[in-house]
């Protein structure tokens, strides 16, 4: 062997070393970051809630006052740069140029929680995903020889973010793989699998718990034309929900004064909160609520009507948020819309069809199913869905209405709220 073929073989080995240490860095640090967050979040959240639940006049008080510090950290902190979501991501991995600055890392986490404490109809997934992305950018550019793994290191901390949140290292990776990167290069695969273990290893050792706790028996064959028309439900409800997220950011655009934004924002908001308070922050509250005996829930007329209430104002006060200044993205709506529609759809069945459908199956596929239809990931719905609530027996039904979601909601209108672009949409 010649001295040039031993001075390549050892460089090799350097840059691996090297990127296998700064894959645990960003792994540790990302996770880290998200397990504060959502703690932070939901602790802060229930007492925000708690607090408007026993005098209503807070939800007017909590959302202008988010929204507000909202708009003065940006203004002079955050060097008046709007957050924008996981756009941000796919600008900087797709140009040599444009880069994630760090700035973004305290920018998505204090608007993310602000955001969420204070009512917002939305979640902090998003906010992870561009906080924990710019923890591996800015791993990316501190040594040369991370240069050309920009994308890669990305997604790492991406992956990790992920992992944290939903208790799934299969749905970090498989996030970043299908929204993101969209190749599996030997170096992501390298990366992602190095940081989500070290995220899974933090998950372990701080004892977190999978955010829903469910009790899944088994699932019936008869039931799939049922799962069927449940999948094409969650593709049109999605299509409503990315239409509507556009929508509302196109016309609050409109609106030149920031303040106006903010009250007008606040004021849907309020009234939103003030008919179902269930539609306040993120909504995991609720969902709790929903899955504590889902299997034994009554359909009543003023049960389905505040079930298809809140089915059809999420989407808008989820859109209101973010074109208000909230920062935030779909997945937790996504979940949200799923598990509501999901049971409304099985207590309709039941009663006026004696279908003896399990209504517990129906909002764990519903939950999937809108949210492999809103950001066209199939695979990443189904492993996040099942790492949430930590149970694998209707992988099989949730594998098939997942891409029966998307493919329908791809159908019926191609852009998810991650993909569109009025030059595209042209």
């Amino acid at each position: 062997m010649n001295n040039t073929t031993q001075i390549k073989k050892n460089y090799r080995f350097i840059k691996l070393q090297k990127l296998v240490i700064v894959s645990i860095l960003i792994g540790f640090l990302s996770a880290f970051l998200g397990i504060v967050l959502k703690n932070a979040t939901e602790y802060y959240e229930a007492i925000f809630f708690h607090r408007a639940t026993l005098n209503p006049v807070f939800f007017i008080v909590f959302p202008i006052f988010g929204l507000s510090i909202i708009f003065f950290l940006r203004e002079y902190l955050f060097k008046k740069k709007e957050n924008k979501g996981i756009k941000e991501i796919f600008e900087s991995v797709n140009s040599k140029t444009k880069n994630l600055p760090s700035y973004k890392i305290s920018s998505h986490f204090i608007n993310g929680l602000l955001t969420v404490v204070s009512g917002g109809s939305t979640g902090i997934e998003v906010s992870t995903v561009v906080a924990t992305a710019t923890i591996g950018a800015v791993a990316q550019r501190k040594q040369n020889v991370f240069r050309q793994y920009k994308t890669e290191l990305i997604c790492a901390g991406v992956s990790a973010g992920i992992t944290v949140l939903f208790s799934s290292p299969i749905a970090g990776i498989l996030f970043s793989l299908e929204v993101i990167s969209k190749k599996a290069t030997r170096a992501f695969i390298l990366t992602n699998i190095i940081a989500v273990t070290v995220a899974s290893a933090l998950v372990y050792l701080l004892h977190e718990k999978p955010l829903f706790s469910v009790h899944v028996t088994t699932w019936h064959l008869k039931a799939i034309p049922y799962f069927i028309l449940l999948g094409v439900l969650a593709a049109l409800h999605s299509v409503y929900l990315t239409r509507t997220v556009l929508f509302f950011k196109s016309q609050f655009s409109k609106i030149a004064e920031p303040h106006f934004k903010i009250i007008f924002g606040s004021l849907i908001l309020c009234l939103s909160f003030t008919l179902f308070p269930q539609l306040y922050g993120e909504g995991y509250h609720s969902m709790k609520s929903l899955f504590l005996n889902p299997n034994d829930t009554t359909l009543t007329l003023s049960l389905g009507l505040t079930f298809v209430g809140i089915i059809v104002l999420k989407p808008i006060v989820t859109s209101t948020t973010l074109a208000s200044g909230g920062d935030g993205g779909v997945f937790a709506p996504s979940l949200f819309i799923g598990a509501f529609l999901g049971l409304l759809l099985a207590l309709l069945l039941n009663k006026y069809l004696d279908a003896d459908v399990i209504p517990i199956n129906f909002m764990i596929i519903g939950m999937a199913a809108v949210l492999s239809s809103s950001i066209h990931a199939p695979f990443t719905a189904i492993f996040l869905v099942c790492g949430l609530t930590n149970d694998y027996t209707l992988f099989l039904p949730i594998l098939v209405v997942c891409l029966i979601s998307k493919y329908t909601a791809k159908m019926i209108y191609p852009f998810t709220v991650y993909s569109y672009s009025p030059s595209i949409a042209k």
